[in-house]
This record gives C-alpha cells, structure tokens and sequence, in this order.
C-alpha cells in the first residue's frame, strides 16, 4: 500500500482557533483533483467534501455576486477561483460556518502554501503542521473512525455532517 497523508481537521481547526505556537495558517494545494477549477487548497476541498451541508437552496451560491459558486453532481459545492472576487459574501451567509475566510488567503501569500504534488513540498507540509494534526501514514478509508478518501494521496480525519446529524436526531 502506497503511503498517504492523513490530515486531522479537528486537530487544525482546534490549533488555530487557540491560536496555539507561531505557526501561520499554512495549507497544502493540489491541482489535480476532481472539482478543483483552479488550484485549492486541501482543507477547502476537505471541508467541501465532508462537512458542508450541501443546502438545496444554498445560500452561499445564491449570494455570490461574481457567480463563482456552483454545485457538482452530488451537490458538492465548487468554488471557482478565477471569478472569486474574494468578497466573502459567502462565508458571512453560510448558517453552518463551513465557509471560511481564510479559504481565499492564498491570492495574497503564496509563501504559506505547500504543492501537495511535489514530493518534497509535502513532507515539508508534514512536518510544519502542528501537533500532529497531518502524517504520513499506510491506511485506508475507514469511516467507522471518520477517515474519509479526498483523493488517492490523501485522507482526511473529521466528523461528516450526515454523521453529526444523526448523533443529534437520534
């Protein structure tokens, strides 16, 4: 089994909104990936990929002035970044939070930002997260533990909305 990277968006999110060490918020970027239209960065397409909602009438599209947001075939949204204008109208609407603002930070500091695609980049990218929050590891997709495949390379720990919905109908 080839190696991957898992990354712990819980452990991320949690590192930067105790604004815990000196690190700035880095992030890794693929360009080959489903849905990218534009290079994007890996939590965006993670976040997008498991904790957005998916709101039939969504919001964040609707609001959108630069009509840079659109759904794909299962309802994911998509954010161009060649029209985003970086208004973050988007972010200001979303009633889960699963906009972010730092999501468009890269048009301004590319420095903070790892090509995921380079080998060498990407075990810099391990090693400066925080806490362990992103490793090399030889796994699976395990949804029983909230591992979820973004991509052959990369697996993504966190709770999915359908996953957090039930703890709380139920």
């Amino acid at each position: 089994m080839a190696k991957k990277i898992l990354i712990d968006l819980t452990k991320l999110r949690d590192h930067h909104i105790a604004g815990r060490g000196d690190h700035p918020r880095i992030d890794g970027i693929l360009s080959e990936h489903p849905n990218t239209n534009g290079r994007k960065t890996l939590r965006e397409l993670a976040v997008f990929h498991i904790t957005c909602r998916r709101c039939e009438e969504a919001p964040c599209i609707e609001v959108c002035p630069a009509e840079a947001l659109e759904k794909d075939d299962q309802s994911m949204i998509v954010r161009h970044t060649n029209l985003c204008i970086s208004c973050k109208s988007c972010v200001t609407i979303c009633p889960f939070g699963t906009m972010m603002s730092d999501f468009f930070e890269h048009k301004r500091d590319p420095q903070r930002y790892f090509d995921l695609d380079d080998e060498k980049e990407l075990r810099r990218f391990v090693e400066y997260n925080p806490g362990g929050a992103v490793k090399m590891v030889d796994m699976k997709e395990n949804p029983e533990d909230n591992i979820y495949a973004l991509n052959e390379q990369v697996l993504v720990k966190d709770i999915p909305y359908e996953k957090l919905k039930q703890e709380n109908d139920g």
